[in-house]
């Protein structure tokens, strides 16, 4: 498990309703499994559509359970952006 930070843009940022927190897994799909699970809603959809970086790098269309998170890193969920 790491430790590190979600930052929330846009309508995601909307729809967590905050911009950011911090999250304890191993991998982004548990990242995301939490949050949803911290900000039942408007999140779930939300996060359908999204594009991520983490630590600066695209996620493009890997699956997210062979993402690994960093300890001390940083997971960007944006809005859907060309190429992502």
């Amino acid at each position: 498990m790491a430790t590190g930070t979600i930052r929330y843009w846009a309508a995601a940022k909307a729809a967590a309703g905050i911009a950011e927190e911090p999250y304890a897994e191993a991998t982004l799909a548990e990242a995301l499994s939490a949050a949803r699970a911290r900000h039942p809603g408007e999140l779930d959809r939300v996060l359908l559509r999204c594009s991520f970086l983490i630590d600066g790098d695209p996620v493009g269309t890997r699956a997210h359970e062979t993402v690994r998170l960093a300890e001390g890193g940083t997971v960007e969920v944006l809005p859907p952006f060309a190429g992502g």
